[in-house]
């Protein structure tokens, strides 16, 4: 079935998810901390970055390519590690995997999924990357790093920063806690929701499996105030070597939005720097990240990851012509599995290639490498 002509758009995928996705999960989703002015700030600074059309330059089709870490892409954009995936749909991890292996793009897993690295890798594909929240054992650390690479993850991302959980109040007026529980009040927003309500019936009541293998839990606690926060340390300088010296692989730092902290991420040995305000989720008194992208790209030659307030394919080449190598996004993969299931993920794939595609026509610009050239 061709989904474009009923849902061209993320904002069409977006209001179709929140219509089959519990009001407390959706919640958690879409919401950002304190005000949400971050949240808002990196969409409104999104739509000042213009580009300059240029025209006559024939028929051609865009190459939408890209190299990051030595490999190469046929699309520069992956999918971006969100926690407690699995309960904002059903699988979710599962069928993001999937999709990411058949697209050929990064697959992003959060230590904070509802599935473990074990249950994933029968579906990952060649570019696995695994978030890590870092633990404060050195046991545990080194036991998750291990059990990461053997399942088949590649890339390492520490994120750095969530030194502290964050204030999310419409999250928290929800009604979400960890592990999640149907409290009554949430059991009637899920049986208003029955497609998200039969594939929670198939697949368990989602939990923190990786953080849970690694502590009893014994109390419920807020959602912001997860498992996760009883294991994990707000994370040095000297963490960062540590994982520098212990992971045999690709590390990236995620969560960069100070241009001072490039150079000497640079000077660890990190491969790449995820540049990142966490959509909001974090901290609401900063810069947006296409703020913070051409200072942090001026301080570094790493490589360059982008998330935070993309919204389509414009975006992307908006980030990419201020100095991204490669975007991430995370909310809209599951704006797409909440409106179309597992035909989601494939859908928003091929409408994000076609806007990127689009708006490069308008451009005239045949390559990505072109896009910096076309900034106002």
């Amino acid at each position: 079935m061709d989904h474009h002509a009923k849902y061209p758009g993320l904002s069409d995928l977006k209001t179709r998810a929140r219509k089959r996705i519990p009001h407390f999960v959706w919640e958690y989703l879409d919401s950002a901390t304190g005000q949400e002015a971050t949240l808002k700030r990196n969409r409104t600074k999104l739509d000042e970055v213009l580009l300059r059309p240029s025209i006559l330059h024939g028929e051609f089709t865009p190459d939408l390519s890209t190299t990051f870490l030595g490999r190469g892409y046929k699309l520069p954009f992956g999918i971006a590690p969100v926690g407690m995936s699995g309960l904002i749909w059903p699988g979710a991890e599962r069928l993001l995997a999937q999709e990411a292996a058949r697209q050929g793009i990064p697959y992003s897993m959060s230590t904070v999924a509802t599935q473990t690295p074990e249950d994933v890798a029968p579906y990952l594909g060649e570019d696995a990357w695994f978030q890590m929240y870092p633990p404060r054992d050195p046991d545990i650390r080194k036991d998750m790093m291990k059990r990461a690479k053997a399942a088949g993850f590649n890339t390492l991302i520490m994120t750095v920063d969530v030194p502290v959980a964050s204030r999310r109040e419409r999250q928290t007026r929800g009604g979400l806690t960890q592990p999640p529980r149907l409290t009554g009040r949430l059991a009637v927003q899920a049986a208003l929701r029955p497609a998200w309500l039969n594939g929670i019936r198939k697949t368990g009541m989602p939990r923190m499996k990786l953080m849970d293998s690694y502590a009893e839990q014994t109390t419920s606690l807020s959602s912001t105030e997860h498992v996760g926060y009883l294991l994990r340390t707000s994370p040095d300088w000297d963490y960062v070597k540590y994982l520098r010296d212990e992971w045999n692989g690709p590390l990236i730092i995620k969560g960069v939005a100070n241009a001072d902290d490039a150079a000497r991420l640079q000077d660890e040995g990190v491969d790449a720097l995820w540049v990142s305000n966490h959509a909001g989720r974090q901290f609401d008194g900063g810069p947006s990240t296409i703020e913070a992208l051409p200072h942090i790209r001026a301080a570094t030659t790493l490589p360059l990851v982008f998330d935070s307030g993309i919204e389509g394919g414009l975006d992307i080449l908006r980030a990419i012509a201020l100095g991204a190598d490669f975007v991430m996004l995370g909310r809209p993969w599951h704006y797409a599995l909440g409106a179309l299931g597992d035909a989601g993920p494939a859908h928003l794939a091929d409408m994000l290639a076609k806007d990127m595609a689009s708006n490069m026509g308008q451009l005239g610009t045949k390559t990505l490498a072109e896009l910096p050239a076309r900034l106002m």
